[in-house]
């Protein structure tokens, strides 16, 4: 602790200014002055007017300093934000989000997993309570996409956000990989990015699947599938979706034989529901243009996939969590997911 006086007062002055801008997200931010945001300018190593993001139907634009100020009012370390701005970076790379992904009716929540040796340089939690509070990089960093959303696209509540209810985790989703008690290389590794990297997605919302009853391979992931599977979670043809396994499930999955690849290949193939069942929910058909309503007359007990036929690729197969218990996490991607990671760059100046 610095022996620099505080002036509480003054600090809190400082906040309220924030809140009376309309920068907050609810919560308390911190005030960004210049010297904080060089800091971070200088740790991101990027020219401070460097175009980072567009979004064309309101035509608005996020440069590297406006990044920087959000990140900072979200609570960030100088030092997370060359993560902020991968995680924004492959955010971008998202279909989703250079259309209408902001202000959908769902409220999206983006995913952020960071992968490499920056985790536990930096302290994101990729164990116990990963997807909970608790921890400032994994809470900041996805903060900051939040504010740069809000402040800089000026997509809010009650405005420009569509959200009918939104998602209780939209702006807290992100994760480090266990990659200790992983089975497999790193998330990013297999997609070929080493290091440290971040993936992204937006997620229509997550689903915990409990067992920890059985060691049969199958009748794990014919839980898994029948989660995926539900009829709540369509409203197209196919819907997409991924698992963050907790080491538990994955090393059991290992160690009989199924890879990454083998995981999505399977889930793919029996994740779904029959005509029959879809009907009863009023979705049993599909238009031309992919949107689901009742009534078909196709074979009851004919089997819908829920996962579209070679999407399997672009299955997101992630281990995260502590090794305690069977339990991990099912992520229903918003729309699709590219698959690409982007690799974290930290730069010692910028321009």
């Amino acid at each position: 602790m610095s022996d620099v006086a505080l002036d509480a007062d003054a600090a809190q002055l400082a906040v309220e200014h924030c809140y009376e801008q309309g920068w907050s997200d609810g919560l308390p931010l911190v005030p960004a002055t210049q010297p904080l945001v060089d800091r971070f300018l200088a740790a991101g190593g990027r020219s401070a007017d460097d175009v980072i993001g567009h979004m064309p139907q309101l035509d608005r634009t996020v440069t590297v300093e406006l990044a920087a100020i959000n990140a900072a009012m979200a609570g960030c370390k100088p030092e997370y934000f060359p993560v902020v701005l991968a995680a924004w970076e492959a955010l971008m790379n998202e279909r989703a989000t250079k259309g209408g992904g902001w202000q959908s009716t769902s409220g999206p929540a983006p995913l952020i997993i960071v992968n490499g040796p920056i985790r536990g340089e930096l302290g994101f939690n990729g164990a116990g309570g990963v997807f909970g509070p608790g921890f400032r990089a994994n809470a900041t960093v996805a903060r900051a996409i939040g504010l740069i959303v809000r402040n800089v696209f000026g997509v809010r509540p009650h405005e420009l956000e569509q959200a009918t209810q939104g998602l209780p985790g939209r702006w807290s989703l992100c994760i480090a990989e266990n990659e200790e008690e992983s089975p497999w290389a790193p998330l990013a590794e297999e997609r070929g990015v080493t290091g440290d990297a971040v993936s992204a997605t937006l997620l229509r919302t997550c689903e915990y699947v409990d067992n920890r009853h059985t060691t049969d391979p199958e009748q794990l992931l014919a839980d898994f599938a029948d989660t995926i599977g539900r009829s709540g979670a369509w409203i197209f043809r196919h819907a997409m979706a991924g698992v963050v396994f907790s080491p538990e499930h994955a090393q059991l999955l290992a160690g009989a034989g199924f890879g990454r690849a083998d995981v999505a290949a399977w889930l793919a193939e029996h994740a779904g529901r029959t005509t029959r069942e879809l009907a009863r929910a009023g979705k049993d058909h599909s238009t031309e243009a992919g949107v689901r309503f009742p009534g078909t007359d196709a074979e009851p007990d004919g089997f819908q996939r829920t996962v579209a036929p070679g999407a399997e690729p672009t299955m997101l197969i992630a281990v995260a969590g502590a090794r305690n218990a069977g339990i991990s996490m099912v992520v229903r991607y918003f729309a699709d997911w590219s698959g690409t990671p982007v690799a974290i760059r930290r730069e010692a100046s910028h321009e």
